[in-house]
């Protein structure tokens, strides 16, 4: 749940598909399809959308109608729209008639919280807001936020108070807030990923903030995703190889409040403090949902209980760099 261009950056189109470019590969894969690239901004990242085809005009039309579903998630997901969906039910505390993707979203968050015992949890945004307010004033007190201020925004946290359904969603108590910053970007990378799917693509690199290859390259080689050093986020630390898996990373350096390092943008619900456990947790998941919301909660999660859940899940990987420098790897 980044809040800024980085790690978990704001969930906000400021661009979608003005100003943003189809670039296209000469080369050609064994298989003749040619490789048509989209760049640009989406959900407030810096985004890529790779698709193998035999005709470049349907490539680019497949690009064009993927990247509006994605505007269009972004009026249902952001905090940074006074329009959106999830603007409007914090602001009300109660939205009716929600849209369908916002009932699935929250469904999904509700499927990992309980797989982290409450670790994933959007309703920490009394938090962001407590930490992004303290440390705005010129004055900021460096320890962080007083102690009755934390207590009180922690008393409006806790996923388990919402209640939600096809016909509405209700926030019970008068401050409440969602934040879908660890979760959506993953939902809108599949949204595409399932799109072109049906459309008959079967080799793509979709990264709508987070990766996910669909498929293998034409040749057969699997796609390669980088996971950035945390002590230098512009450098690649390791690359994996990718084919129908997504990847998610988060990191304590994705956004820190103060000067020091010691706050972040990455909160336990329980303590409201903010991640310090590990430098970087990536999670390899057959979607990207699943690896934006386990990554955000592994953050805070010590090993033993991150071996646990992946255990319990049954499949996929992840990849740890614990505070200490130790490297640790854990498979479902």
């Amino acid at each position: 749940m980044s809040y800024d261009l980085s790690r978990r950056r704001l969930v906000g189109i400021s661009a979608a598909a003005a100003g943003l470019s189809l670039v296209p590969f000469g080369d050609k894969a064994r298989a003749q399809a040619e490789l048509v690239t989209w760049q640009g901004q989406a959900m407030g990242a810096v985004a890529t959308l790779q698709i193998h085809h035999y005709k470049r005009a349907t490539a680019e039309r497949l690009i064009e109608r993927s990247v509006a579903q994605v505007r269009r998630l972004e009026s249902i997901f952001s905090l940074y729209r006074d329009d959106s969906a999830l603007s409007a039910l914090n602001r009300q505390g109660m939205l009716v008639a929600p849209p369908a993707e916002l009932v699935a979203l929250l469904t999904e968050c509700r499927r990992y919280s309980a797989l982290t015992s409450g670790g994933f949890d959007p309703t920490v945004q009394p938090l962001w807001i407590l930490y992004r307010d303290h440390f705005s004033k010129t004055d900021a007190d460096p320890q962080g936020p007083p102690a009755p201020a934390l207590q009180a925004a922690l008393s409006l946290v806790g996923f388990g108070k919402v209640v939600f359904n096809a016909d509405r969603i209700s926030l019970p108590h008068s401050g409440m807030g969602l934040t879908l910053n660890g979760i959506a970007q993953g939902y809108a990378t599949d949204c595409v990923v399932n799109f072109l799917r049906q459309e008959g693509i079967e080799s793509s690199l979709v990264d709508m903030g987070e990766p996910r290859a669909l498929g293998a390259r034409p040749d057969g080689s699997p796609w390669r995703i980088g996971i950035a050093d945390p002590d230098e986020p512009d450098r690649t630390d390791v690359t994996l190889d990718a084919t129908d898996q997504a990847v998610a990373t988060s990191g304590a350096y994705g956004f820190r409040f103060d000067p020091a390092g010691r706050f972040n943008h990455l909160f336990n619900p329980q303590t409201g403090a903010c991640a310090h456990l590990h430098r970087s947790v990536s999670v390899v998941m057959p979607t990207a949902t699943a690896a934006d919301a386990l990554s955000t909660a592994f953050s805070l999660m010590a090993p033993a209980d991150i071996a646990q859940a992946i255990r319990r899940l049954g499949q996929g990987q992840v990849r740890l760099i614990t505070a200490a420098g130790e490297r640790l790897e854990f498979r479902g």
